[in-house]
């Protein structure tokens, strides 16, 4: 994931990450191997900052997230939040500010019109896991392994719970929560928690490939078809035919669609204006 941000010149730095765009994808990794790339409010901060400018970046088609090290994330910073106790209030301030800046972060993921995909190539543990299942796919290297054992040391994964419930299924999600134990890439993908295993030795050329045929996709109709798709899961059957079929309607009458399906017909490369 990191081989393509070697370069001095083609890399940002912003604190404990490092981003680069490069052929309408923008690569975001967390570069704090030596803390585990734990989600530490610096940590956090830089990756909501990085989203947004991702976001508001008419060139950016698709966002990677991925890490430097052994450890794709371990969650959440236990040191800085230990050190929080000895405040007057025992940290619970500091507790629940950490706690919400990580719910935002997640929630930005989820919301932010173009697609998030995680590649990880170590260790996802806690708010680590709760990354990859916040993220609208994620890919994996074969030796990856994932868990959630907050169990373990008295601090139940209740916030990578939300994520983790909802791509996967309740018992699979009950089992990691209860257990603490560590599923390798085989089982998370066959748990729905990732889409792909890869050799590590191929790895930057399928994420390459993954990349290239959705940033070829038109920008506008996959901000549409993202919106849509986190906005039905919750609702009713009838409810949810209802609202994606006045997504539909609405999608039909942009520019893309009418271009999409005229290149169609005509049998040629569609030229998408993204709107």
């Amino acid at each position: 994931m990191t081989e393509a941000l070697t370069s001095p010149q083609n890399t940002s730095t912003q604190g404990p990450i490092s981003t680069l765009l490069h052929e309408n994808v923008y690569r975001i990794v967390m570069r704090r191997p030596e803390r585990m790339n734990s989600l530490s409010r610096e940590m956090m901060q830089a990756l909501s900052t990085a989203l947004d400018e991702a976001a508001a970046d008419p060139e950016v088609r698709v966002i990677l997230l991925g890490a430097e090290g052994k450890v794709f994330c371990a969650g959440h910073d236990l040191k800085e939040l230990t050190a929080a106790r000895a405040s007057e209030d025992n940290g619970a301030a500091f507790f629940k500010e950490t706690f919400d800046q990580c719910a935002a972060l997640m929630q930005k993921i989820v919301t932010l019109p173009k697609p998030v995909i995680a590649v990880v190539t170590g260790v996802a543990t806690a708010a680590g896991c709760q990354l990859v299942a916040s993220c609208d796919l994620a890919l994996a290297t074969d030796t990856a392994t994932f868990c959630t054992p907050g169990v373990n040391i008295g601090l139940f994964c209740s916030t990578p719970m939300v994520a983790l419930s909802r791509n996967v299924s309740r018992k699979q999600a009950m089992e990691m929560l209860l257990t603490g134990e560590s599923i390798d890439a085989s089982t998370a993908k066959e748990f729905g928690l990732i889409n792909r295993i890869i050799p590590k030795d191929y790895l930057e050329v399928v994420v390459q490939k993954y990349t290239s045929t959705i940033a070829a996709k038109s920008a506008h109709t996959v901000k549409i078809g993202k919106e849509a798709f986190y906005h039905q899961l919750d609702m009713p059957l009838d409810e949810a035919y209802r609202y994606a079929s006045q997504v539909m309607t609405e999608n039909m009458l942009a520019q893309d669609a009418e271009e999409g399906i005229n290149a169609f017909f005509q049998k040629r490369a569609p030229e998408w204006q993204n709107r």
